[in-house]
């Protein structure tokens, strides 16, 4: 089968092409690796191939994937979990499938959670440069236990579990909420409550939900007035959980104490890509890293070599099935 693969111009691009190779090599598929990311100007590139293998900023709307059917596009392969980049409706109408991987590794995920909420706490990346300047002074670096706080957990499936239970070892006391329980997690001594009632109560708010119509903008002035003052509020999930400049509002206002992102919602133009001899023309995130206690990092949550390694995996076997039998292992449906 031979597979189109966007795009592979930053360094999480060639670590990933590198776990495809591998995962690839006692299977064959025929890959093809190209530098642009996934658009309706590119999406010609994809001409003859009959797989199409897209990551997280690719844009799969209705005119790409038109011109994907038009180009004999069959599959695509989605290196991801979410598909909230994905026109589900116009690709099933188009006669194209789609797959996704489902559990990579909910490890890498919320243990990325957890370092930016250590980080935020203890302020040890500002440690970390004023020990290189031999400034040895503790002023500002006032941080708290994590023992007896209350955490919040929004979103309880394989990687909110992984973080509650990290979580629980900490002797934290656990908050969730879900549409749906999740019995390990009780079984780690958590509660299920509305949400209102989880914003009130926490001292950490970590959301490990999926981007849909409900869960969009969940992070916004109203439930933002429900957190308590000086909330520390993490996001490792999807950027369009939170409403940035509502967020912005709440650290000038002193509602959030502590803010940690991996994932931004305009993150498209950002992340992955070097802009350090650009002028930022993000106005709302330039904002953002103005704040002291705002920590963000560029998608790298998922960035491990266990995580690569499964990605590939999964993103190769959905493929070999799809050769064989038609569909996909994880295929991805409206």
């Amino acid at each position: 089968t031979s597979a189109s693969t966007f795009p592979r111009s930053s360094s999480c691009d060639r670590a990933a092409e590198s776990a495809l190779v591998a995962a690839n090599a006692d299977v064959g598929h025929d890959f093809h690796f190209l530098e642009a990311k996934l658009s309706v100007e590119t999406a010609p590139l994809a001409e003859g191939f009959a797989v199409v293998c897209a990551f997280v900023h690719d844009v799969l709307d209705r005119p790409v994937l038109e011109i994907l059917a038009r180009e004999g596009v069959q599959l695509v392969a989605l290196r991801a979990a979410g598909f909230n980049n994905v026109d589900l409706a116009a690709a099933k109408e188009l006669g194209i499938i789609v797959c996704r991987v489902p559990a990579y590794s909910p490890y890498a995920v919320a243990e990325h959670a957890v370092a930016l909420i250590l980080t935020l706490d203890r302020r040890t990346h500002r440690a970390f440069n004023r020990v290189r300047e031999s400034n040895f002074a503790l002023d500002g670096l006032l941080g708290f236990d994590l023992h007896g706080r209350t955490v919040g957990v929004v979103g309880t499936g394989k990687i909110g579990a992984v973080f509650s239970r990290i979580m629980a070892g900490f002797g934290c006391r656990l908050l969730a909420h879900d549409p749906y329980v999740n019995e390990d997690v009780v079984a780690l001594g958590a509660t299920y409550v509305p949400l209102e009632q989880l914003l009130a109560e926490s001292d950490i708010v970590a959301l490990h939900a999926p981007l849909t119509k409900e869960t969009y903008h969940l992070v916004r002035r109203e439930t933002l007035a429900q957190m308590k003052r000086g909330v520390m509020l993490v996001n490792t999930s999807r950027g369009g959980l939170i409403d940035t400049e509502a967020v912005i509002e709440a650290l000038k206002e002193g509602t959030i104490g502590y803010l940690g992102l991996d994932v931004y919602e305009e993150e498209d133009a950002l992340f992955f890509e070097d802009l350090s001899q650009e002028i930022l023309q993000d106005d709302v995130f330039a904002r953002l890293l103005t704040f002291p206690n705002v920590l963000v990092t560029a998608h790298q949550a998922f960035f491990t070599e266990d995580a690569l390694r499964r990605i590939a995996q999964t993103t190769v076997e959905n493929i070999a099935e799809f050769a064989r039998d038609g569909r996909p292992i994880y295929e991805v449906t409206a």
